[in-house]
């Protein structure tokens, strides 16, 4: 039957690691088994957009299986666990899958319900999320009705996908409301549970900047306890409150079900803890994570899957090969952050260099963290290179895993 590589899960990181194996390797090499529970295939970075009415639920969706090369094997099923010493995955039905590697990239999941009174009076009416597409179409109709009041956005806890959505969300709310032209009528407020609007100082600096120039309040250090859905509160642990008459929140989030029930597999909240440059398991060699699903203190964002996935395509081939692995991933991630009004601004970081002012990816290119219609720009043609190079498995021209140090201006706050 030949090596048998077993990938779990279907999104952006699993489909992409799929794609550039098969591209790499003749399908004589190497078997390769893609498991997803379901089959559809949301573009995530497009969920942000559902609420404010500027993306159409229906188009974010496509199918998985049709995203995979031919030469792939899709299975569509649960998944019940890892046996890692008997080199199995255990599937519904009774289904199993033995493996030689097995590639972890189930992403991640929301936990709404870990957070007391979160689901509870008002979920669905005034408290929502924008991280799955119920919760951004729910959001849109309450937009829609909304004429004025306090509007809160709150990050619940970290890790969470995407950690700049919820400050687009921020910026877009104030274009929103002031395209409505009920911008007066209503008060934005951000939450946070660290120390500033962004991880790294230089960013959280401008990020600040900019919430401070829209109006928006920003509330920091402030890790949510309880949800008052009645009452319009949010509560955080050390018992300050933050009121609000319709609350965005983004949930907490943890790794998937199946990952908790491997023996050895996962760490406390469910992420696999690879080795941050590699990507394998330490003393599982043949095991590996890519995207959300990994745990790592890189950001849990697309790009990242896709710098990742360049190395540990690499390292798959030099494992079973018998090779030293290439410990080269630097955890570079950029993103593109809607502001509002047509702009959009750009951070490129990776583990040890914070988003610096400068141009990516060379001293001639985009300008970074700073607006302009240019990242606003490229920002909408994600989506096309999403679908039609990324997903696909295919490199973007001089674009690489390693994160640039061209162009970036070191400075300091």
């Amino acid at each position: 039957m030949g090596t048998h590589i077993v990938i779990l899960g279907g999104g952006t990181a699993g489909t992409m690691t799929a794609n550039r194996l098969r591209r790499t390797y003749d399908e004589s090499e190497y078997r390769i088994t893609v498991v997803d529970q379901d089959d559809d295939h949301v573009y995530q970075p497009g969920l942000l957009f559902v609420p404010f009415g500027l993306a159409q639920p229906h188009h974010l969706v496509r199918s998985r299986p049709r995203q995979l090369h031919a030469g792939i094997d899709y299975k569509h099923s649960r998944i019940e666990r890892v046996d890692l010493d008997a080199r199995t995955v255990h599937l519904g039905g009774g289904i199993r899958l033995g493996y030689d590697v097995l590639v972890v990239a189930t992403g991640a999941r929301l936990l709404p319900e870990e957070t007391e009174g979160l689901t509870g009076p008002g979920w669905g009416e005034k408290v929502f999320t924008f991280y799955d597409l119920p919760g951004a179409v729910g959001l849109h109709h309450a937009l829609e009705r909304f004429d004025g009041g306090r509007v809160v956005i709150d990050v619940a806890d970290l890790p969470v996908k995407c950690p700049v959505a919820p400050l687009e969300f921020a910026f877009l709310a104030d274009w929103y409301f002031q395209r409505c032209g009920i911008r007066d009528r209503v008060e934005l407020t951000y939450v946070t549970p660290l120390d500033g609007a962004f991880t790294k100082p230089v960013a959280a600096k401008a990020l600040g900047g900019l919430l401070k120039e829209k109006g928006v309040e920003l509330v920091t250090e402030f890790t949510l306890g309880e949800v008052d859905g009645a009452g319009g509160r949010l509560v955080s642990y050390d018992a300050r409150e933050v009121p609000f008459d319709l609350a965005v929140v983004v949930p907490l989030h943890g790794g998937v079900e199946y990952v908790e029930r491997s023996k050895g597999l996962g760490d406390e909240l469910g992420f696999v803890p690879v080795d941050a440059h590699t990507l394998q398991l330490p003393g599982r060699p043949e095991v590996f994570a890519i995207g959300d699903a990994a745990g790592l203190p890189a950001s849990k964002a697309g790009s990242v899957a896709h710098f990742e996935g360049e190395v540990l395509v690499h390292n798959i081939g030099r494992f079973l090969a018998g090779e030293a692995l290439d410990a080269s991933f630097d955890g570079h991630a950029n993103c593109f952050v809607e502001t509002g009004f047509h702009k959009a601004l750009l951070i490129d970081f990776n583990y040890e260099t914070e988003p610096l002012p400068g141009h990516f990816p060379a001293s001639v290119g985009l300008p970074l963290l700073k607006e302009s219609h240019a990242n606003h720009l490229g920002k909408l043609a994600f989506e096309w290179l999403y679908w039609h190079s990324l997903l696909p498995g295919r490199d973007v021209p001089g674009i690489g895993s390693a994160m640039p140090e061209h162009g970036k201006n070191h400075v300091h706050v």
